[in-house]
């Protein structure tokens, strides 16, 4: 499933407003995460967003990191498309945390049991860090921290 190509601007400084007629048809398919493309000049960016409704209208997020790297200011223009977001996670999941739970099959059962905006603040964490072996290395902890029954995220994230 995929949206038409639409052209919209900065809604606030961190959310663009998606029009109701490309919004509804993907909520009427309970699918309230998509896959956001959105073009600007010769760049495009693409990323995973949660569809949000405020007062009759839809919106998503667009980070100041996408809008730099397109070259996008508060009143250009520029083109959006959305399509349905197939991940499990409603994130593409860092292959080294798929690897470390892979692996520990106790840590990836209670990682499962989580709500998914706890799994995916977890990936969004690990997906922070360019270098493989950190990766490697914050999987590793948030895996043992899981197990010992740390709950919280600024403690799961946190070497003991």
């Amino acid at each position: 499933m995929k949206s038409s190509i639409f052209e919209t601007s900065l809604q606030t400084i961190h959310s663009i407003l998606i029009p109701s007629e490309i919004a509804m048809p993907f909520i009427a398919q309970n699918h309230k995460r998509v896959v956001v493309q959105i073009r600007y000049m010769d760049a495009s960016v693409r990323y995973h967003a949660a569809l949000q409704k405020r007062k009759d209208q839809f919106s998503i997020m667009f980070s100041k990191k996408y809008q730099k790297a397109l070259g996008v200011f508060p009143n250009d223009f520029f083109e959006v498309q959305l399509f349905e977001d197939t991940s499990k996670y409603g994130v593409e999941m860092p292959e080294e945390l798929e690897a470390v739970l892979e692996s520990d099959p106790e840590a990836s059962e209670i990682f499962e049991s989580f709500t998914d905006g706890k799994k995916r603040s977890l990936i969004y964490y690990v997906l922070g860090f360019k270098n493989p072996q950190t990766r490697i290395d914050k999987a590793l902890i948030i895996t043992e921290n899981i197990k010992l029954g740390i709950q919280d995220n600024r403690a799961i994230i946190k070497k003991i």
